[in-house]
Protein backbone atom coordinates (compact mmCIF):
# COMPACT_ATOMS: atom_id res chain seq x y z
CA UNK A 1 0.00 0.00 0.00
CA UNK A 2 1.50 3.89 -1.31
CA UNK A 3 2.85 5.79 2.00
CA UNK A 4 3.11 2.57 4.14
CA UNK A 5 6.60 1.43 3.34
CA UNK A 6 9.95 3.56 4.65
CA UNK A 7 12.35 4.67 1.98
CA UNK A 8 15.27 2.13 2.21
CA UNK A 9 17.27 4.84 0.76
CA UNK A 10 15.86 8.23 2.87
CA UNK A 11 14.92 9.97 -0.60
CA UNK A 12 11.94 11.97 -0.18
CA UNK A 13 9.64 10.70 -3.04
CA UNK A 14 7.26 13.12 -3.77
CA UNK A 15 4.51 13.57 -6.75
CA UNK A 16 3.85 16.74 -7.83
CA UNK A 17 0.04 17.42 -9.38
CA UNK A 18 -0.15 19.45 -11.85
CA UNK A 19 3.02 21.83 -11.48
CA UNK A 20 4.49 23.74 -14.44
CA UNK A 21 7.95 22.61 -15.26
CA UNK A 22 8.96 26.01 -13.15
CA UNK A 23 7.21 25.41 -10.03
CA UNK A 24 9.02 21.58 -10.16
CA UNK A 25 12.01 23.15 -10.61
CA UNK A 26 11.16 25.92 -7.70
CA UNK A 27 10.09 23.25 -5.05
CA UNK A 28 12.97 20.78 -5.73
CA UNK A 29 15.62 23.89 -5.10
CA UNK A 30 13.34 24.73 -2.22
CA UNK A 31 12.94 21.42 -0.70
CA UNK A 32 16.91 20.52 -1.49
CA UNK A 33 18.00 23.54 0.07
CA UNK A 34 16.32 22.64 3.38
CA UNK A 35 18.08 19.81 3.59
CA UNK A 36 16.13 17.25 1.71
CA UNK A 37 17.20 14.39 -0.79
CA UNK A 38 14.34 14.91 -3.16
CA UNK A 39 13.19 12.45 -5.97
CA UNK A 40 9.83 14.25 -8.14
CA UNK A 41 7.74 13.29 -10.97
CA UNK A 42 5.27 15.43 -12.40
CA UNK A 43 1.29 14.41 -13.31
CA UNK A 44 -0.65 16.44 -14.91
CA UNK A 45 -3.85 14.59 -15.56
CA UNK A 46 -5.99 11.91 -13.37
CA UNK A 47 -4.63 8.87 -15.55
CA UNK A 48 -1.34 10.53 -15.35
CA UNK A 49 -1.76 10.12 -11.22
CA UNK A 50 -3.02 6.72 -11.59
CA UNK A 51 0.00 5.28 -13.68
CA UNK A 52 2.18 7.00 -11.04
CA UNK A 53 0.78 5.40 -8.35
CA UNK A 54 0.60 1.87 -9.32
CA UNK A 55 4.15 1.87 -11.30
CA UNK A 56 5.93 0.52 -8.72
CA UNK A 57 3.93 -0.39 -5.53
CA UNK A 58 7.28 -1.82 -3.58
CA UNK A 59 8.70 1.58 -3.65
CA UNK A 60 5.61 4.23 -2.56
CA UNK A 61 5.58 8.11 -2.81
CA UNK A 62 5.96 9.76 0.32
CA UNK A 63 3.58 12.53 -0.92
CA UNK A 64 1.52 14.18 -3.33
CA UNK A 65 2.09 18.01 -3.70
CA UNK A 66 -0.90 19.37 -5.45
CA UNK A 67 -1.29 22.60 -7.01
CA UNK A 68 -4.27 24.16 -7.19
CA UNK A 69 -5.20 25.94 -10.78
CA UNK A 70 -5.40 29.52 -11.21
CA UNK A 71 -9.01 30.54 -11.65
CA UNK A 72 -9.93 29.79 -14.87
CA UNK A 73 -7.56 27.00 -15.75
CA UNK A 74 -8.54 23.72 -16.53
CA UNK A 75 -5.65 21.91 -14.55
CA UNK A 76 -6.09 19.05 -12.14
CA UNK A 77 -9.06 19.23 -9.98
CA UNK A 78 -7.55 19.05 -6.41
CA UNK A 79 -10.85 17.54 -5.46
CA UNK A 80 -10.69 14.84 -8.03
CA UNK A 81 -7.04 13.85 -7.02
CA UNK A 82 -8.23 13.70 -3.47
CA UNK A 83 -10.64 11.11 -4.36
CA UNK A 84 -8.29 8.99 -6.63
CA UNK A 85 -6.03 9.25 -3.17
CA UNK A 86 -8.05 7.95 -0.68
CA UNK A 87 -9.32 4.87 -3.01
CA UNK A 88 -6.21 4.12 -3.88
CA UNK A 89 -3.32 5.22 -1.93
CA UNK A 90 -5.57 6.36 1.41
CA UNK A 91 -2.27 6.54 3.75
CA UNK A 92 -0.56 8.86 1.66
CA UNK A 93 -0.61 12.68 2.21
CA UNK A 94 -1.64 15.14 0.16
CA UNK A 95 -0.23 19.21 0.49
CA UNK A 96 -2.18 21.90 -1.44
CA UNK A 97 -0.26 24.65 -3.45
CA UNK A 98 -2.10 27.89 -3.90
CA UNK A 99 -1.43 31.21 -4.56
CA UNK A 100 -3.58 32.23 -2.02
CA UNK A 101 -4.67 30.65 0.97
CA UNK A 102 -8.05 32.50 1.24
CA UNK A 103 -9.28 30.92 -2.34
CA UNK A 104 -12.47 28.74 -1.39
CA UNK A 105 -11.03 26.06 -3.29
CA UNK A 106 -8.19 24.90 -0.79
CA UNK A 107 -11.19 25.45 2.68
CA UNK A 108 -12.86 22.74 0.28
CA UNK A 109 -9.29 20.69 -0.31
CA UNK A 110 -8.91 20.77 3.50
CA UNK A 111 -12.55 19.45 3.79
CA UNK A 112 -12.18 16.84 1.23
CA UNK A 113 -8.98 15.24 3.14
CA UNK A 114 -5.53 17.31 2.31
CA UNK A 115 -2.93 17.41 5.35
CA UNK A 116 -2.21 20.83 4.76
CA UNK A 117 -2.10 23.82 2.05
CA UNK A 118 0.98 26.55 1.78
CA UNK A 119 1.45 29.56 -0.33
CA UNK A 120 3.97 29.70 -3.22
CA UNK A 121 5.38 32.44 -2.34
CA UNK A 122 6.31 31.21 1.12
CA UNK A 123 7.52 28.06 1.01
CA UNK A 124 10.01 27.62 3.96
CA UNK A 125 7.77 25.40 6.36
CA UNK A 126 7.01 23.24 3.37
CA UNK A 127 9.54 20.80 4.44
CA UNK A 128 8.60 20.32 7.97
CA UNK A 129 5.41 20.08 7.10
CA UNK A 130 5.66 17.43 5.10
CA UNK A 131 7.93 15.42 7.35
CA UNK A 132 5.24 15.71 9.96
CA UNK A 133 2.49 14.84 7.36
CA UNK A 134 4.56 11.70 6.55
CA UNK A 135 5.20 10.33 9.77
CA UNK A 136 1.52 10.91 10.46
CA UNK A 137 0.63 8.92 7.66
CA UNK A 138 2.98 5.94 8.46
CA UNK A 139 1.73 5.98 12.04
CA UNK A 140 -1.68 5.96 10.63
CA UNK A 141 -1.07 3.47 8.18
CA UNK A 142 0.61 1.07 10.69
CA UNK A 143 -2.17 1.83 13.06
CA UNK A 144 -4.44 0.53 10.19
CA UNK A 145 -2.88 -2.45 9.82
CA UNK A 146 -2.47 -3.02 13.26
CA UNK A 147 -6.32 -3.01 13.32
CA UNK A 148 -6.56 -5.00 10.43
CA UNK A 149 -4.75 -7.61 11.74
CA UNK A 150 -6.86 -7.56 14.93
CA UNK A 151 -10.15 -7.46 12.95
CA UNK A 152 -8.86 -10.68 11.17
CA UNK A 153 -7.85 -12.15 14.23
CA UNK A 154 -11.01 -11.63 15.76
CA UNK A 155 -12.48 -13.10 12.89
CA UNK A 156 -10.85 -16.20 12.78
CA UNK A 157 -11.46 -16.80 16.65
CA UNK A 158 -14.77 -16.43 16.65
CA UNK A 159 -15.13 -18.75 13.53
CA UNK A 160 -13.24 -21.34 15.37
CA UNK A 161 -15.07 -20.55 18.64
CA UNK A 162 -18.08 -20.95 16.68
CA UNK A 163 -17.41 -24.09 15.27
CA UNK A 164 -15.94 -25.67 18.43
CA UNK A 165 -17.76 -28.56 19.90
CA UNK A 166 -18.65 -26.74 22.92
CA UNK A 167 -18.27 -23.27 25.23
CA UNK A 168 -15.68 -20.91 25.14
CA UNK A 169 -15.17 -18.97 27.86
CA UNK A 170 -12.74 -16.67 29.66
CA UNK A 171 -13.88 -16.42 33.38
CA UNK A 172 -12.49 -13.82 35.94
CA UNK A 173 -12.15 -13.61 39.40
CA UNK A 174 -12.43 -10.36 41.58
CA UNK A 175 -11.96 -9.83 44.84
CA UNK A 176 -14.03 -6.85 44.92
CA UNK A 177 -16.79 -8.42 42.65
CA UNK A 178 -16.32 -12.40 42.45
CA UNK A 179 -16.85 -14.28 39.54
CA UNK A 180 -17.73 -13.26 35.81
CA UNK A 181 -17.68 -13.97 32.57
CA UNK A 182 -16.06 -11.49 30.37
CA UNK A 183 -16.03 -13.65 26.96
CA UNK A 184 -19.11 -16.73 26.20
CA UNK A 185 -19.07 -18.29 22.48
CA UNK A 186 -22.18 -18.64 20.79
CA UNK A 187 -21.82 -22.29 21.83
CA UNK A 188 -23.23 -21.59 24.86
CA UNK A 189 -26.52 -22.06 23.94
CA UNK A 190 -26.85 -25.62 22.61
CA UNK A 191 -24.41 -26.44 25.69
CA UNK A 192 -26.29 -25.21 28.51
CA UNK A 193 -29.38 -23.58 26.93
CA UNK A 194 -28.44 -20.08 27.72
CA UNK A 195 -27.68 -16.56 25.71
CA UNK A 196 -24.18 -15.62 25.82
CA UNK A 197 -25.80 -12.45 26.65
CA UNK A 198 -27.66 -13.61 29.64
CA UNK A 199 -24.64 -15.82 31.23
CA UNK A 200 -22.27 -12.74 30.52
CA UNK A 201 -24.89 -10.33 32.80
CA UNK A 202 -25.86 -12.69 35.39
CA UNK A 203 -23.02 -15.49 35.58
CA UNK A 204 -25.22 -16.94 38.48
CA UNK A 205 -27.10 -18.63 36.04
CA UNK A 206 -24.36 -20.72 35.56
CA UNK A 207 -24.63 -22.02 39.13
CA UNK A 208 -27.97 -22.33 38.76
CA UNK A 209 -28.16 -24.88 35.79
CA UNK A 210 -25.25 -26.91 37.35
CA UNK A 211 -26.59 -30.08 39.55
CA UNK A 212 -26.62 -29.11 43.15
CA UNK A 213 -24.74 -32.83 43.47
CA UNK A 214 -21.84 -31.26 42.18
CA UNK A 215 -21.79 -27.72 43.15
CA UNK A 216 -19.43 -27.95 45.91
CA UNK A 217 -16.92 -29.99 43.68
CA UNK A 218 -17.00 -26.97 40.77
CA UNK A 219 -16.15 -24.63 43.70
CA UNK A 220 -13.31 -26.53 45.60
CA UNK A 221 -11.88 -27.29 41.60
CA UNK A 222 -12.09 -22.99 41.23
CA UNK A 223 -10.57 -22.58 44.49
CA UNK A 224 -7.99 -25.34 43.81
CA UNK A 225 -6.59 -23.65 40.72
CA UNK A 226 -6.89 -19.82 41.91
CA UNK A 227 -4.63 -20.72 45.12
CA UNK A 228 -2.11 -23.11 43.02
CA UNK A 229 -2.92 -21.44 39.03
CA UNK A 230 -3.08 -24.67 38.33
CA UNK A 231 -4.88 -26.13 35.01
CA UNK A 232 -8.61 -26.01 35.79
CA UNK A 233 -10.36 -29.66 34.91
CA UNK A 234 -13.90 -30.26 36.10
CA UNK A 235 -16.68 -32.50 35.15
CA UNK A 236 -19.82 -32.30 36.31
CA UNK A 237 -23.66 -32.66 35.53
CA UNK A 238 -25.91 -29.54 34.48
CA UNK A 239 -29.61 -29.67 33.71
CA UNK A 240 -30.97 -28.44 30.40
CA UNK A 241 -34.64 -28.14 29.60
CA UNK A 242 -35.35 -31.17 31.88
CA UNK A 243 -32.39 -33.19 30.82
CA UNK A 244 -29.24 -34.60 32.55
CA UNK A 245 -26.17 -33.57 30.59
CA UNK A 246 -22.26 -33.97 31.64
CA UNK A 247 -19.64 -31.21 30.91
CA UNK A 248 -16.04 -30.74 31.35
CA UNK A 249 -13.94 -26.93 32.08
CA UNK A 250 -10.95 -27.06 30.98
CA UNK A 251 -8.93 -23.86 30.95
CA UNK A 252 -5.79 -22.60 32.27
CA UNK A 253 -5.62 -20.11 34.66
CA UNK A 254 -3.45 -16.49 34.82
CA UNK A 255 -3.26 -13.92 37.48
CA UNK A 256 -4.04 -10.65 36.90
CA UNK A 257 -2.75 -7.30 38.36
CA UNK A 258 -5.65 -6.14 40.52
CA UNK A 259 -4.78 -9.53 42.64
CA UNK A 260 -7.57 -11.77 41.12
CA UNK A 261 -7.37 -14.48 38.45
CA UNK A 262 -8.67 -15.23 34.88
CA UNK A 263 -9.35 -18.64 33.22
CA UNK A 264 -9.33 -19.10 29.23
CA UNK A 265 -10.69 -21.92 28.36
CA UNK A 266 -13.55 -24.37 26.97
CA UNK A 267 -16.86 -26.72 28.00
CA UNK A 268 -17.94 -29.14 26.01
CA UNK A 269 -20.27 -31.94 26.25
CA UNK A 270 -19.05 -35.45 27.89
CA UNK A 271 -22.37 -37.33 28.10
CA UNK A 272 -21.70 -39.79 25.82
CA UNK A 273 -17.92 -40.99 27.54
CA UNK A 274 -19.94 -40.91 30.42
CA UNK A 275 -22.69 -43.30 29.20
CA UNK A 276 -19.93 -45.55 27.91
CA UNK A 277 -17.78 -45.41 31.02
CA UNK A 278 -21.04 -45.83 33.19
CA UNK A 279 -21.59 -49.04 31.06
CA UNK A 280 -18.03 -50.38 31.04
CA UNK A 281 -18.70 -49.72 34.99
CA UNK A 282 -22.23 -51.59 34.93
CA UNK A 283 -20.48 -54.23 33.00
CA UNK A 284 -17.43 -54.88 35.05
CA UNK A 285 -19.66 -54.83 38.62
CA UNK A 286 -21.52 -57.86 36.22
CA UNK A 287 -18.16 -59.48 35.53
CA UNK A 288 -16.72 -58.88 39.21
CA UNK A 289 -20.66 -60.63 40.70
CA UNK A 290 -20.27 -62.89 38.49
CA UNK A 291 -16.67 -64.17 39.43
CA UNK A 292 -17.86 -63.64 42.68
CA UNK A 293 -20.60 -66.18 42.21
CA UNK A 294 -18.33 -68.38 40.42
CA UNK A 295 -15.69 -68.95 43.24
CA UNK A 296 -18.50 -69.15 46.04
CA UNK A 297 -19.71 -71.86 44.07
CA UNK A 298 -16.25 -73.52 43.18
CA UNK A 299 -15.64 -73.29 46.84
CA UNK A 300 -18.74 -75.36 47.55
CA UNK A 301 -17.85 -77.53 44.95
CA UNK A 302 -14.72 -78.09 46.46
CA UNK A 303 -16.18 -78.30 49.77
CA UNK A 304 -18.62 -80.69 48.78
CA UNK A 305 -15.98 -83.13 46.94
CA UNK A 306 -13.24 -82.78 49.90
CA UNK A 307 -16.36 -84.13 52.21
CA UNK A 308 -16.69 -86.78 49.77
CA UNK A 309 -13.36 -87.83 49.73
CA UNK A 310 -12.75 -87.28 53.69
CA UNK A 311 -15.88 -89.23 54.37
CA UNK A 312 -16.57 -91.97 51.84
CA UNK A 313 -12.87 -92.00 49.96
CA UNK A 314 -11.39 -91.61 53.30
CA UNK A 315 -12.94 -94.37 55.02
CA UNK A 316 -13.19 -96.84 52.30
CA UNK A 317 -9.26 -96.79 52.56
CA UNK A 318 -9.20 -96.75 56.11
CA UNK A 319 -11.62 -100.44 56.21
CA UNK A 320 -9.02 -101.64 53.34
CA UNK A 321 -6.25 -100.81 55.63
CA UNK A 322 -7.85 -102.12 58.84
CA UNK A 323 -9.01 -105.56 56.30
CA UNK A 324 -5.15 -105.69 54.79
CA UNK A 325 -3.65 -105.71 58.24
CA UNK A 326 -6.21 -108.79 59.68
CA UNK A 327 -4.95 -110.34 56.61
CA UNK A 328 -1.04 -110.12 56.56
CA UNK A 329 -1.84 -111.44 60.37
CA UNK A 330 -3.68 -114.54 59.06
CA UNK A 331 -1.43 -115.11 55.75
CA UNK A 332 0.33 -118.59 56.40
CA UNK A 333 4.68 -118.61 56.37
CA UNK A 334 4.47 -120.41 52.76
CA UNK A 335 4.31 -119.75 50.06
CA UNK A 336 7.40 -117.37 50.72
CA UNK A 337 6.78 -113.60 49.69
CA UNK A 338 3.08 -113.08 51.32
CA UNK A 339 3.74 -111.45 54.35
CA UNK A 340 5.88 -108.99 52.33
CA UNK A 341 3.15 -108.46 49.57
CA UNK A 342 0.28 -107.61 52.45
CA UNK A 343 2.68 -104.74 53.64
CA UNK A 344 3.61 -103.36 50.72
CA UNK A 345 -0.42 -103.11 50.26
CA UNK A 346 -0.86 -101.91 53.66
CA UNK A 347 2.32 -98.89 52.52
CA UNK A 348 0.03 -98.40 49.53
CA UNK A 349 -2.92 -97.91 51.42
CA UNK A 350 -0.72 -95.85 53.75
CA UNK A 351 0.16 -93.63 50.94
CA UNK A 352 -2.87 -93.08 49.40
CA UNK A 353 -4.76 -92.22 52.43
CA UNK A 354 -1.86 -89.04 53.18
CA UNK A 355 -2.50 -88.06 49.32
CA UNK A 356 -6.02 -88.06 50.09
CA UNK A 357 -6.13 -86.28 53.21
CA UNK A 358 -3.71 -83.70 51.51
CA UNK A 359 -6.33 -83.50 48.26
CA UNK A 360 -9.02 -82.98 50.92
CA UNK A 361 -6.73 -80.03 52.76
CA UNK A 362 -6.15 -78.16 50.03
CA UNK A 363 -10.10 -78.41 48.23
CA UNK A 364 -11.26 -76.79 51.55
CA UNK A 365 -9.50 -76.88 54.93
CA UNK A 366 -10.93 -77.21 57.71
CA UNK A 367 -7.61 -75.75 59.60
CA UNK A 368 -8.98 -72.33 58.08
CA UNK A 369 -11.90 -73.07 59.48
CA UNK A 370 -10.69 -73.82 62.94
CA UNK A 371 -7.54 -72.01 63.53
CA UNK A 372 -7.57 -69.18 61.05
CA UNK A 373 -5.32 -67.99 58.12
CA UNK A 374 -2.20 -68.04 59.97
CA UNK A 375 -2.31 -71.74 60.75
CA UNK A 376 -3.67 -72.13 57.25
CA UNK A 377 -0.95 -70.85 55.16
CA UNK A 378 1.69 -72.98 57.57
CA UNK A 379 0.09 -76.19 57.20
CA UNK A 380 -0.42 -75.34 52.96
CA UNK A 381 3.35 -74.48 53.19
CA UNK A 382 4.55 -77.47 54.72
CA UNK A 383 2.51 -79.76 52.26
CA UNK A 384 4.06 -77.73 49.83
CA UNK A 385 7.98 -78.29 51.18
CA UNK A 386 7.18 -82.16 51.65
CA UNK A 387 5.48 -82.38 47.90
CA UNK A 388 8.17 -79.94 46.11
CA UNK A 389 11.30 -80.01 48.47
CA UNK A 390 11.50 -76.40 47.87
CA UNK A 391 11.94 -74.77 50.99
CA UNK A 392 9.02 -73.03 52.97
CA UNK A 393 9.97 -70.33 55.81
CA UNK A 394 6.50 -68.46 57.18
CA UNK A 395 6.23 -65.84 59.30
CA UNK A 396 2.47 -64.78 60.69
CA UNK A 397 1.39 -62.85 62.89
CA UNK A 398 -1.65 -63.58 64.29
CA UNK A 399 -3.67 -60.82 62.64
CA UNK A 400 -5.53 -63.61 60.47
CA UNK A 401 -8.12 -63.84 62.48
CA UNK A 402 -9.66 -60.16 62.02
CA UNK A 403 -10.70 -61.17 58.34
CA UNK A 404 -14.12 -62.53 57.48
CA UNK A 405 -14.18 -65.85 56.15
CA UNK A 406 -14.46 -64.08 52.46
CA UNK A 407 -11.18 -62.39 52.65
CA UNK A 408 -9.52 -65.46 53.99
CA UNK A 409 -10.37 -68.14 51.54
CA UNK A 410 -9.45 -65.73 49.22
CA UNK A 411 -5.74 -65.33 50.50
CA UNK A 412 -5.47 -68.71 51.15
CA UNK A 413 -6.35 -69.68 47.66
CA UNK A 414 -3.76 -66.73 46.31
CA UNK A 415 -1.43 -68.05 48.43
CA UNK A 416 -1.75 -71.77 46.90
CA UNK A 417 -1.85 -69.94 43.16
CA UNK A 418 1.25 -68.62 43.76
CA UNK A 419 2.88 -71.79 45.51
CA UNK A 420 1.73 -73.18 42.22
CA UNK A 421 3.65 -70.74 40.00
CA UNK A 422 6.80 -71.00 42.00
CA UNK A 423 6.63 -74.67 41.80
CA UNK A 424 5.94 -74.46 37.95
CA UNK A 425 7.69 -71.96 36.58
CA UNK A 426 10.56 -70.12 39.41
CA UNK A 427 13.16 -72.91 39.88
CA UNK A 428 13.46 -71.62 43.24
CA UNK A 429 14.94 -73.39 45.98
CA UNK A 430 13.11 -71.25 48.37
CA UNK A 431 10.04 -69.16 49.58
CA UNK A 432 9.55 -67.03 52.32
CA UNK A 433 5.60 -66.40 53.49
CA UNK A 434 5.13 -63.05 55.77
CA UNK A 435 1.92 -62.27 56.91
CA UNK A 436 1.36 -59.22 58.92
CA UNK A 437 -1.08 -56.12 59.68
CA UNK A 438 -0.06 -52.09 58.62
CA UNK A 439 -1.93 -49.79 58.50
CA UNK A 440 -5.50 -51.24 58.61
CA UNK A 441 -4.88 -53.62 56.33
CA UNK A 442 -3.44 -57.23 56.57
CA UNK A 443 -0.57 -57.70 54.34
CA UNK A 444 0.66 -61.15 52.60
CA UNK A 445 4.04 -60.90 51.02
CA UNK A 446 5.10 -64.27 48.86
CA UNK A 447 9.24 -63.93 48.11
CA UNK A 448 11.00 -66.37 45.91
CA UNK A 449 14.97 -66.62 44.90
CA UNK A 450 14.04 -68.17 41.72
CA UNK A 451 14.59 -66.57 38.37
CA UNK A 452 12.19 -63.97 38.77
CA UNK A 453 9.41 -62.23 36.39
CA UNK A 454 9.61 -60.32 33.62
CA UNK A 455 7.32 -57.70 31.93
CA UNK A 456 6.53 -60.46 29.27
CA UNK A 457 5.30 -62.78 31.68
CA UNK A 458 3.22 -60.05 33.20
CA UNK A 459 1.51 -59.04 29.95
CA UNK A 460 0.48 -62.52 28.32
CA UNK A 461 -2.50 -62.46 26.76
CA UNK A 462 -3.14 -65.84 28.89
CA UNK A 463 -2.05 -65.05 31.99
CA UNK A 464 -5.15 -66.12 33.74
CA UNK A 465 -3.81 -67.05 36.70
CA UNK A 466 -2.36 -63.53 37.65
CA UNK A 467 -6.09 -62.00 36.24
CA UNK A 468 -7.84 -64.05 38.76
CA UNK A 469 -5.36 -62.85 41.69
CA UNK A 470 -5.94 -59.38 40.71
CA UNK A 471 -10.01 -60.17 40.21
CA UNK A 472 -10.08 -61.69 43.82
CA UNK A 473 -8.01 -58.85 45.40
CA UNK A 474 -10.65 -55.93 43.49
CA UNK A 475 -13.59 -57.48 45.04
CA UNK A 476 -12.77 -57.25 48.30
CA UNK A 477 -11.17 -53.22 47.80
CA UNK A 478 -7.53 -54.04 48.32
CA UNK A 479 -4.28 -53.78 45.96
CA UNK A 480 -2.17 -56.17 44.61
CA UNK A 481 1.33 -55.78 43.42
CA UNK A 482 3.71 -58.31 41.59
CA UNK A 483 7.27 -57.98 40.22
CA UNK A 484 11.28 -58.62 40.86
CA UNK A 485 12.44 -59.37 44.52
CA UNK A 486 15.30 -56.51 45.81
CA UNK A 487 17.59 -59.87 45.62
CA UNK A 488 16.69 -61.81 42.62
CA UNK A 489 13.59 -64.16 42.20
CA UNK A 490 9.83 -62.54 42.26
CA UNK A 491 7.78 -60.74 45.19
CA UNK A 492 3.95 -60.71 45.49
CA UNK A 493 2.58 -58.17 47.21
CA UNK A 494 -1.06 -58.90 48.68
CA UNK A 495 -3.41 -55.91 50.51
CA UNK A 496 -6.80 -56.46 52.07
CA UNK A 497 -8.41 -53.61 54.39
CA UNK A 498 -9.25 -54.91 57.80
CA UNK A 499 -12.59 -52.26 57.44
CA UNK A 500 -15.25 -54.05 55.51
CA UNK A 501 -15.71 -52.20 51.67
CA UNK A 502 -19.31 -51.01 52.90
CA UNK A 503 -17.86 -49.29 55.59
CA UNK A 504 -15.09 -47.41 53.90
CA UNK A 505 -17.29 -46.01 51.08
CA UNK A 506 -20.33 -44.76 54.29
CA UNK A 507 -17.10 -42.61 55.37
CA UNK A 508 -16.20 -41.43 51.71
CA UNK A 509 -19.34 -40.19 51.23
CA UNK A 510 -19.74 -38.93 54.95
CA UNK A 511 -16.66 -36.68 54.19
CA UNK A 512 -18.27 -35.61 50.79
CA UNK A 513 -20.80 -34.30 52.47
CA UNK A 514 -19.02 -31.90 54.32
CA UNK A 515 -19.68 -27.74 53.44
CA UNK A 516 -18.59 -25.87 50.96
CA UNK A 517 -18.34 -22.10 50.37
CA UNK A 518 -19.02 -21.60 46.94
CA UNK A 519 -17.09 -18.79 44.89
CA UNK A 520 -20.30 -17.50 42.41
Amino acid sequence: MAGTVKNPDARLRLLLADTSASEAARLEVCLTKAGAHVQAQQVASIQALRTALAKNPDIPWDAVLCRLPAPGNRGLNPLTALRLLQAAAPDLPCLILAEQLDDPRVAQALQAGAQDAFPLDALDRLLPAVRREIRMARHQADHRAALEMLRASETRFRVLAANLPGMVFQLEYDPASGLHFSYVSEGCDKLIGLKPDALLNAPQRFVDVVDSADRASLDRALEESAATCSTLNWEGRIRKRGQTKWINLRSTPQRLDNGGMQWQGIATDISRSKEAEAKLRRSREQLSELSYHLEAAKEEERERIARDIHDELGSTLVALKIKAALLNTRLPEQPAGLHEMAMAIEGMLDQAMSTVSRVARELRPGILKEFGLSAAIECQAEDFSQRTGIACRVQCDDEGRQLDEQASIALFRIFQEALTNVAKHARASLVVVRLRRERGSIMLEIRDNGRGISEADLNKPRSFGLRGIRERISSLNGEFAIGPAESGGSLIVLSVPVVPPSRRNEAAATADESPQQNLF
